[in-house]
Parts: structure tokens; C-alpha cells; sequence
């Protein structure tokens, strides 16, 4: 199951957990009223699993491959670990399968407060293009991770502020339908 929490305000090392004080856990319904889905599937058969197979065909997800994020794997490691870190949006959705480590998306919520989504080998998650959010390696230091598009891999990263894209307008229409 999900493991998500709203974070505290520190800016200590990103790896850590950062829970807030008092813990304030979030459930999936509160992060389905985000537009973020997610689920727990066998990592171990990512590569014949027909639940993922499913997932993929009812939501056109056409194209993946699999990152590896870990010094000795990554080219540019410490730049492309600042990169995911700052804050920002795609104008597609960002869908994520851990098949192996561990790491954290964060999230804004309504009141754009940061939401830390804690992922680990097995869980699947589909942010929504126009949602601002980051994304760190735990204090493990490595995650594998199934990337899926719909269509051809889209890239681009835009950061705060990026109010002007048409995918952070429609995305701000589905939360005020939600609220």
C-alpha cells in the first residue's frame, strides 16, 4: 500500500523522510483528488505480467524503458539528481514503475503544500501533466524504475512558475471539479 505524508518544512538533506509534525498521513483518495493514481504490482514479472500489460493497453501507455538511478549508472548523476529535484510540471502525465529501490515523489496539493509520496519496488504511479512536482532518491541511493508514455517519450521538465501552459490550466480545472 501507499505510503504518503504532507512534509515538513525543512531543508535538510531531500533523502530523508522529512514527515511532518504532527504526522499528517495521506491516503490514496486524497491523492486520486489530486489526479495521482498509483498501483502495487509484482515487479519481479514486470516483464511478463499481465496486470501491467492491462494497465498499459486501458491507458494507451505504448512506450517504456527502464533508468537506472545510482552514481555508478547515471551519466551526470549529481546534476541530473538536482534536476529532478527542483520543481515542476510535464505537459504529459509522468507515470513511474519502482522495479527495483526506493525514492520519493513530492507533490503540491491544493493548497500547494509539498505531499511526499514515498515509492518503492512494486509501485506504479501516474502523476497528471501540469502537476507541479519533484522527485529524490531515498538515503539507499538507487532506484530502477519502468519509465511508460503514451505515444513517443516526451521529455521537458518546465519549472516554477509555468501557470501558462494549457496542461497546468486544464490541470488547475480538474482540481476545482474535485473540490
Amino acid at each position: 500500500m501507499v505510503q504518503a505524508w504532507y512534509m515538513d518544512k525543512s531543508a535538510d538533506d531531500p533523502r530523508r523522510p522529512h514527515r511532518g509534525e504532527p504526522a499528517r498521513p495521506v491516503g490514496l483518495e486524497q491523492l486520486r483528488g489530486l489526479g495521482v493514481l498509483y498501483w502495487k504490482l509484482d515487479a519481479d514479472k514486470y516483464e511478463n505480467d499481465p496486470e501491467l500489460e492491462k494497465i498499459r493497453k486501458e491507458r494507451n501507455y505504448s512506450w517504456t524503458d527502464v533508468i537506472t538511478i545510482c552514481k555508478d549508472k547515471l551519466p551526470n548523476y549529481e546534476e541530473k539528481i538536482k534536476m529532478f529535484y527542483e520543481e515542476h510540471l510535464h505537459l504529459d502525465d509522468e507515470i513511474r514503475y519502482i522495479l527495483d529501490g526506493s525514492g520519493y515523489f513530492d507533490v503540491r496539493d491544493k493548497e500547494d503544500r509539498w505531499i511526499r509520496i514515498f515509492m518503492e519496488k512494486g509501485d506504479m504511479i501516474t502523476l497528471p501533466a501540469g502537476i507541479y512536482h519533484r522527485f529524490t532518491l531515498d538515503e539507499k541511493n538507487y532506484v530502477k524504475a519502468m519509465r511508460l508514455f503514451v505515444g513517443d517519450p516526451v521529455w521537458t521538465a518546465y519549472n516554477r512558475p509555468a501557470d501558462h501552459f494549457e496542461a497546468r490550466g486544464q490541470y488547475l480545472e480538474f482540481l476545482a471539479q474535485t473540490a
